[in-house]
């Protein structure tokens, strides 16, 4: 059975089970469209998620692009926290400094007005796994950032040393798209972005 790339439109084959297909060009591993959890179930996982934006554990997990933002950029820049879900904890801390941030998320902030400016910094905590159409949200968010903007992604890439039949992050019905390294380097040079760096889970991509 084959498919075809959510995000390059590629072809793929099946890499685990009839669950997760591979894309030969982009390197992508997803699932197959018919497997989706509906949007009444995928908001109703995202709201039991744990993510009290007060709790030190999920602040520190969140630091790597909260630590990058506030070395990067300062309080008069524009950013978007997008997908910011229930617990914005990104939006928080960087509040907390005096930063000038707001947030979209289709289940919980939906505010479209806000997706036709544009944006210093965008940062994607835990988020980009969940697109169900990678190719058209990456085109998004590079359209929504300024010249010489910065895009801050935390996903946790695959690598063949995974057990992917054991990993955590490929058992939530949500994720839909796993990135490997080769994945976001191919998104860098197809949507022309000047540069990306990649350090465990943070993605820094710039305008």
């Amino acid at each position: 059975m084959s498919q075809k790339c959510p995000l390059c439109h590629g072809s793929a084959q099946v890499f685990y089970k009839d669950e997760f297909f591979l894309c030969t060009q982009c390197k992508g591993v997803f699932r197959p469209k018919y497997s989706y959890p509906t949007l009444v179930e995928e908001k109703k996982r995202y709201e039991n998620h744990e993510n009290d934006v007060n709790d030190i554990g999920y602040q520190r997990f969140v630091s790597p692009i909260t630590t990058a933002i506030l070395h990067t950029f300062s309080s008069h820049h524009k950013g978007l926290d997008f997908g910011a879900g229930p617990g914005p904890v990104v939006s928080k801390i960087l509040q907390d400094n005096g930063y000038d941030i707001v947030q979209y998320d289709p289940f919980f902030h939906n505010h479209p007005d806000i997706l036709i400016k544009k944006y210093d910094y965008i940062v994607c905590c835990e988020v980009i796994e969940h697109f169900h159409n990678a190719k058209k949200e990456f085109q998004l968010l590079k359209s929504l950032m300024k010249p010489k903007g910065a895009l801050y992604c935390m996903t946790h890439l695959y690598e063949s040393s995974i057990d992917f039949s054991e990993w955590y992050y490929q058992k939530d019905p949500t994720h839909v798209f796993i990135y490997q390294e080769e994945t976001i380097t191919w998104i860098q040079q197809q949507f022309q972005f000047k540069s990306v760096f990649i350090k465990d889970r943070l993605i820094i991509y710039k305008k």
